[in-house]
C-alpha cells in the first residue's frame, strides 16, 4: 500500500511539474499558449548510403537468390529487372559520390557483367548458370565495399530467407 500510494504521489508530482509552465504562461498573458505562426519545415530526409544499401539493395538481392534457387523465373526476372536494378539507380541518384567514390560509375562497372549474366541465366531458365552469376553479382557487392574503404562489410549468398511470409516457389499462373 505504501508503495503505490508513493508511487501515485509522485507521479503527480511529475505532471504538475510538466504542467506549471504552461499553466504559468497561460495566466500572465491572458491568452493560452500557442505555437509560433510559421514553424519552419522540418528537413528533408536524405537516408545514408547505407540505409539505402540495407533497406533496398540488400533485400532485393536476398530475393533474387530465393527466387532462382527456387527456379521461379518469372519473380527472379521481375526482382532482377525491376527491384534490384532500381535500387541501384535510386542508390546512385541519392548518393552520386560518397566521400571520393563515385557510386554510379563504381556499381555500373562491377555489376554490368554479373547482371547481364544473371538475364541470361534467367531467360533461359539455367539454375547452374544462375548460381554462378549469382556468385559473381555477390562479389562484385563485395568488390565495392572493399573499392570504398569498406570491406567490412562482407555481402554473401544467403542461405536463409530474412522473409518468413513469402513463398519464392513458383507458382502456376491459371
Amino acid at each position: 500500500m505504501c508503495k503505490r500510494r508513493t508511487s501515485s504521489m509522485l507521479l503527480l508530482s511529475a505532471a504538475t511539474l510538466m504542467a506549471a509552465p504552461f499553466l504559468c504562461s497561460a495566466q500572465t498573458s491572458g491568452q493560452p499558449s500557442r505555437p509560433p505562426a510559421e514553424a519552419a519545415p522540418p528537413p528533408t530526409y536524405r537516408p545514408g548510403l547505407g540505409d539505402l544499401m540495407t533497406m533496398t539493395v540488400q533485400p532485393r538481392h536476398t530475393k533474387l537468390a530465393f527466387a532462382g534457387q527456387e527456379k521461379n523465373w518469372p519473380y527472379a526476372a521481375y526482382e532482377l529487372l525491376h527491384e534490384l536494378q532500381e535500387a541501384f539507380e535510386r542508390s546512385a541518384r541519392v548518393w552520386p559520390q560518397w566521400r571520393s567514390v563515385h557510386i554510379a560509375a563504381m556499381m555500373s562497372s562491377v555489376t554490368q557483367e554479373p547482371l547481364a549474366a544473371l538475364v541470361q541465366a534467367i531467360t533461359g531458365a539455367d539454375p547452374r548458370q544462375f548460381e554462378a552469376a549469382f556468385q559473381k553479382l555477390t562479389e562484385a557487392s563485395n568488390t565495392c565495399h572493399q573499392s570504398a574503404d569498406r570491406g567490412v562489410i562482407v555481402i554473401q549468398v544467403p542461405c536463409v530467407s530474412m522473409f518468413p511470409d513469402q513463398d519464392f516457389r513458383a507458382v502456376s499462373l491459371k
